[in-house]
């Protein structure tokens, strides 16, 4: 089969093929340590994707066997990934790269649904919209909660963000990194408990809410969806666990001797960057987006925080 596709995006074309292949390989590299159902899923995805793929190296005249090297990164953090979570990880992957193929085919339906070519490349997209979109939602139905493992992430993003803030102005203020560790480790507690009360009680609203309209349809004979299965205590620890996990990154450079607030910045931003791709990705933002946002946030807590410590020391006398 072959397409002629004069004036076409070289641009979209490339990244298109590229993310085919990407898609899968990443399924061809997961196949081998999956376990159960999703085995019999992975095969089927292959065998879309590699359609799929001959499909758009046709359509656009590219011919890409090799991944670049940002997606060859992106491909072992998520064998990783699925590795540590196992059976879960993979289907939250799997969910996550419905998401962004959703954004990725409606561009290209953008540029060509005018086209002379618009029936041919609609084609195949209502065959990814559907088909493949079926397969992943069918084996991520009642099998994983994302909100819980996304919420790890959110949580260990806040509490190393906050307590980023924290030290910054308490390097500024106090004299000794003593009085630093003591009260960062201090104030990393209290917001792990915070948030894991804050937690507990919106996930027990909402566990309330639900139930209530459960029991209203019930008596209204109306069909019940089952429930998330999210506990509001479970999902309290987790997040409280988080956050004071992400409270550490900040913390550990001055158990570890750190004398100044530079190390303790490095290492937040370092982690920072890991979680807000990981963050990006799986709730199907944009990550240059999400990883921008964020540093921004961290760069901004540190100035205000730290200025604020500085003027505390030198205004109010207060130091320690």
């Amino acid at each position: 089969m072959s397409f002629m596709t004069v004036g076409y995006d070289k641009k979209l074309a490339r990244s298109l093929v590229l993310d085919e292949l990407f898609d899968l390989t990443l399924y061809k590299r997961l196949q081998p340590f999956a376990r159960g159902p999703i085995v019999d899923v992975l095969e089927e995805l292959i065998s879309i994707e590699t359609k799929h793929l001959a499909f758009w190296q046709d359509f656009f005249n590219v011919r890409i066997t090799r991944l670049d090297v940002l997606r060859r990164i992106k491909l072992v953090g998520l064998v990783l990934f699925c590795r540590i979570f196992g059976t879960r990880g993979i289907h939250l992957v799997l969910e996550a790269i419905e998401v962004h193929g959703i954004k990725k085919y409606l561009a290209v339906w953008e540029f060509y649904k005018d086209d002379p070519l618009g029936a041919a490349v609609k084609g195949v997209l209502v065959e990814e919209f559907k088909h493949e979109d079926e397969i992943v939602l069918e084996s991520v139905k009642q099998k994983i909660h994302p909100e819980r493992i996304r919420d790890i992430f959110l949580g260990f993003n806040d509490g190393l963000v906050e307590i980023l803030g924290a030290v910054s102005g308490f390097f500024a203020a106090f004299q000794t990194t003593s009085s630093v560790l003591v009260a960062g480790f201090t104030v990393a507690v209290a917001g792990s408990i915070s948030m894991a009360a804050g937690a507990f009680v919106a996930m027990g609203s909402e566990k309330e809410v639900e139930d209530t309209e459960v029991r209203k349809k019930k008596f209204l004979g109306e069909g019940v969806e089952e429930s998330n299965g999210v506990r509001p205590l479970g999902s309290a620890f987790v997040v409280g666990i988080s956050y004071f996990i992400g409270a550490m990154v900040p913390v550990l450079p001055v158990l570890f001797g750190a004398q100044n607030l530079t190390i303790s910045v490095i290492a937040a931003i370092v982690v920072i960057i890991i979680v807000s791709y990981l963050l990006a990705f799986l709730s199907g933002m944009d990550v240059k987006k999400r990883i921008v946002t964020n540093l921004i946030i961290i760069i901004f807590a540190v100035v205000v925080t730290y200025s604020i410590g500085i003027a505390a020391k030198t205004i109010w006398g207060i130091s320690i």
